[in-house]
């Protein structure tokens, strides 16, 4: 973390949801597939890891190429957030490793934390708080308050138009391939975390940083002065 640019203008620090603070790209994977199979669709778990962060505009003709001609996203995703929504609520959210002090650690730092999350925005809140760290986000951005889902950049550019930050200020932590896409085209300097599985060529190649886990960046981090 010896990059200048870095320690000279990035005072935000934007940070998807799922994957990235808590452990739910997991449980997607499970019930997406639960969902498909309730209304017959041939849907596997590599088809569900398609789906990370993708806006349902380009979903939908993804699935309906890769898994069945008819299949209909929406209606498979109303039920996957029914039976996924029943297994949180009985078994809460659990955070990624380190979660909550980095974020701490972040904040003591003097960083303004942000959330660019595809959740819906009263979810999100309701993870944050069930894990004791809402009070530390200054603003939260999320896929219905925007024209463009991931991997448009529409998100972060409303996060940091929330945090009153230029991307020349603004850091974007990311654990799948389609946000590392937004966060990369929003002009954020882009940090994966790689979740689900390590990223490819291309990816790498959108990374300015990639590294192992919420603490390691929470330490490289400098102060803010």
């Amino acid at each position: 973390m010896e990059n200048k640019w870095w320690k000279d203008a990035i005072n935000c620090l934007i940070f998807d949801l799922d994957g990235t603070l808590i452990d739910t790209e997991v449980l997607y994977n499970r019930f997406w597939v639960e969902a498909a199979h309730h209304f017959g669709y041939p849907m596997e778990p590599k088809h569900a890891l398609m789906l990370r962060s993708l806006t349902p505009a380009l979903a939908e003709p993804l699935m309906q190429r890769e898994v069945c001609p008819d299949f209909d996203l929406y209606k498979v995703r109303d039920y996957r957030r029914k039976i996924m929504k029943i297994y949180i609520d009985e078994h809460g959210v659990t955070p990624k490793p380190y979660m909550k002090e980095s974020l701490e650690m972040l904040a003591e730092k003097g960083y303004r934390i942000a959330l660019a999350t595809a959740t819906p925005e009263e979810r999100a809140r309701e993870y944050l708080s069930r894990l004791e760290i809402l009070p530390l986000f200054h603003a939260i951005a999320t896929a219905d308050m925007v024209k463009h889902g991931k991997p448009a950049p529409d998100i972060y550019l409303h996060a940091m138009e929330k945090l009153g930050c230029s991307p020349l200020n603004a850091a974007a932590i990311e654990d799948s391939p389609t946000g590392v896409q937004s966060g990369k085209a929003s002009g954020a300097f882009t940090i994966m975390i790689p979740d689900m599985d390590e990223p490819d060529e291309k990816t790498c190649a959108s990374c300015d940083l990639i590294l192992s886990n919420l603490l390691e960046l929470a330490e490289l981090t400098p102060a803010l002065r």
